[in-house]
């Protein structure tokens, strides 16, 4: 099979041929296309809005020439997705150092937030480092002892809104064409390098 013809039919898998495309419905071929893992990732997601805005203005016949740019929901999105890639990334190497660990004792454990969208944290030894969310293009880093040393729940001062003491602040910023960059005090972040920082950093400091 050629290529091209391999590339042909692995497009149709997706978006299907345009004979059967006229007899559903705009609610039924929106489903189907979520359906497809191949346009579910979170990063095509913006190919799915544009063929989602396509299919309606074909039902409807009305032609909209708006930009459809939402600077404020795309934040919201990309900072969820920078958290569930953090967290990927954490419980992949999590998994590497509990494996080559061996021993049952002294395991990191990594459990979602109850109520929180994509928040998480790393549990080990009674010590917990946490992720959250504070706003859209914030991310709170906060190591916690529970060992009797109370630290104050609200991630945040509330009439500054400077990050309390042990905590770290990602933040994003637009680049260009809509392009998101994540810092640390002015800095460019590499999601690696970061993982490897707060893993080894927590495990110090988690250790018996």
């Amino acid at each position: 099979m050629s290529s091209e013809v391999g590339t042909k039919i692995r497009a149709e898998a997706i978006l299907g041929t345009d004979s059967w495309r006229p007899l559903l419905t705009y609610a039924a071929r929106r489903e189907k296309i979520e359906d497809k893992s191949e346009v579910s990732m979170d990063k095509m997601s913006w190919i799915k809005d544009l063929v989602h805005a396509e299919i309606e203005m074909e039902e409807s016949g009305i032609v909209d020439f708006s930009d459809s740019f939402d600077p404020e929901e795309t934040l919201y999105r990309e900072t969820i997705h920078y958290l569930i890639e953090l967290k990927a990334s954490f419980v992949e190497a999590s998994s590497a150092f509990n494996q080559l660990k061996g021993s049952t004792v002294g395991r990191i454990k990594i459990y979602g937030i109850s109520n929180r969208e994509a928040d998480f944290m790393l549990f080990r030894n009674g010590f917990k480092l946490i992720f959250s969310m504070v706003a859209p293009g914030q991310i709170s880093i906060r190591f916690i002892h529970m060992g009797g040393t109370y630290v104050p729940d609200p991630l945040t001062d509330e009439k500054t809104g400077a990050p309390q003491p042990n905590e770290d602040l990602l933040q994003a910023f637009w680049g260009a064409f809509g392009d998101l960059i994540w810092r640390y005090h002015d800095k460019e972040i590499k999601l690696d390098y970061l993982v490897r920082f707060y893993l080894s950093r927590f495990i110090r400091e988690s250790a018996k």
